[in-house]
C-alpha cells in the first residue's frame, strides 16, 4: 500500500474542496495516484448527489451574464442562504451561465449535457461535483436567453432578476444612458411585479374576466346594483383602466418620478437619445418562487444534538 502524506491529502482536498477524511480514503482507495483519487472523489460525488436529491433546494440565487449581445438569466437552487453567498458556489453559477451564454441550449436537459464552462466534464458532472463539495442538494432549475438590446437588474444578493429586451432605432445601446435606462425598467418590473409590457398584450379572456368581477362587484353593493347598465358599464371601464395602469408596465407610475408613467418615461428617454424606443418583452425570475420551502425548527435540531 501507498504510503498517503498529510501533504497529499491537502493538495487533494485544496483541489477538490472535499472533507480531509474523504480525500485520504480516496487516496487510499487509489493506492495514492492523485488523479485517480479524484475520479474517487467524483464518482462518489454521484452517490452523494443522489442521496441528497429528495432535499428540498429552495434558496440559491438568480443570476445574469450579458456577452456581446447576448444575454442569459439562470435559477441555480440550494438549501440553504449559506451556501447561496457562498463564493465557490457563486462562481459556479456564473460557469453555468458562461456555458450557456456559448452555447446557447433550448432545455435543461441539453444544458446539462454540454462540457461546462472551461472544463471537460458535463454542467451535471460539474453540479454533482458542487453537490459532493458543499454538502448540499443543488439545481439548476431555470434559465432564458434573451438576444438584443437588453437591460437586466439583479435584486437582493440574487434573490431576483430581471431581463428587458427593447426594440431601438439609432439609439446607442451601448452607451451609458440607454444602460441606466434600461437598468431603471427593469428596477421598475422587480419592484411593481406587471404581468404584461401594455395593454393591448393582455389576453381577451384575461380583461373578460375582470370585466366580470367588476360586474359581480358592482352588483353586490347595495349603493350600486340599482344603478342603469349604460352607468355600469361606465364604471367598469374605469374599474379596467385600473387594472391596466397596475398590470401593465408602460401604464404603471414610474417609481422614480410617480407623475409620469413607464411610458412616458421611455417616451422621453428616446427623446433624449435621438431616437426611439420599444420595450418588447421581460423575463423576471424569482428565487425559490413556486416551490416548497424547507421549515426549519432550530430548537427541534438542538434537542437532537444534545440528545443524540
Amino acid at each position: 500500500m501507498a504510503e498517503i502524506s498529510a501533504k497529499l491529502v491537502m493538495e487533494l482536498r485544496k483541489k477538490t474542496g472535499a472533507g480531509m477524511m474523504e480525500c485520504k480514503k480516496a487516496l487510499v482507495s487509489a493506492n495514492g495516484d492523485f488523479d485517480e483519487a479524484i475520479k474517487v472523489l467524483r464518482e462518489k460525488g454521484v452517490a452523494v448527489a443522489a442521496k441528497k436529491a429528495d432535499r428540498i433546494a429552495a434558496e440559491g440565487v438568480v443570476d445574469t451574464l450579458t456577452v456581446d449581445g447576448v444575454t442569459a438569466m439562470v435559477e441555480v437552487n440550494a438549501e440553504t442562504d449559506f451556501v447561496a453567498k457562498n463564493a465557490s458556489f457563486r462562481e459556479f453559477v456564473q460557469g453555468v451561465l458562461r456555458t450557456i451564454v456559448a452555447n446557447k441550449p433550448a432545455t435543461n436537459e441539453e444544458l446539462m449535457a454540454l462540457p461546462f464552462d472551461g472544463t471537460e466534464m458535463t454542467v451535471e458532472g460539474a453540479l454533482k461535483d458542487k453537490i459532493f463539495t458543499i454538502g448540499e442538494n443543488m439545481s439548476i432549475r431555470r434559465f432564458v436567453i434573451v438576444e438584443g438590446a437588453c437591460g437586466s437588474y439583479i435584486h437582493g444578493n440574487g434573490a431576483i432578476a430581471c431581463v428587458t429586451k427593447f426594440d431601438t432605432e439609432n439609439v446607442d445601446v451601448n452607451g451609458e444612458a440607454f444602460a441606466e435606462f434600461a437598468k431603471n425598467i427593469c428596477m421598475q418590473i422587480v419592484a411593481m411585479t406587471p404581468a404584461y409590457v401594455c395593454r393591448h398584450c393582455v389576453p381577451e379572456s384575461v380583461i373578460a374576466n375582470e370585466k366580470e368581477i367588476a360586474l359581480t362587484q358592482i352588483n353586490n353593493d347595495p349603493k350600486n346594483a340599482s344603478k342603469p347598465e349604460n352607468i355600469k358599464e361606465k364604471m367598469i371601464e374605469g374599474r379596467i383602466n385600473k387594472f391596466f395602469e397596475s398590470a401593465c408596465l408602460v401604464d404603471q407610475g414610474y417609481v422614480k418620478e410617480d407623475k409620469i408613467t413607464v411610458g412616458q418615461y421611455t417616451e422621453n428617454t428616446a427623446k433624449e437619445l435621438g431616437g426611439s424606443i420599444k420595450i418588447n418583452s421581460f423575463v423576471k425570475f424569482e428565487r425559490g418562487e413556486g416551490l416548497e420551502k424547507k421549515e426549519e425548527d432550530f430548537a427541534s435540531e438542538i434537542e437532537k444534538l444534545v440528545n443524540g
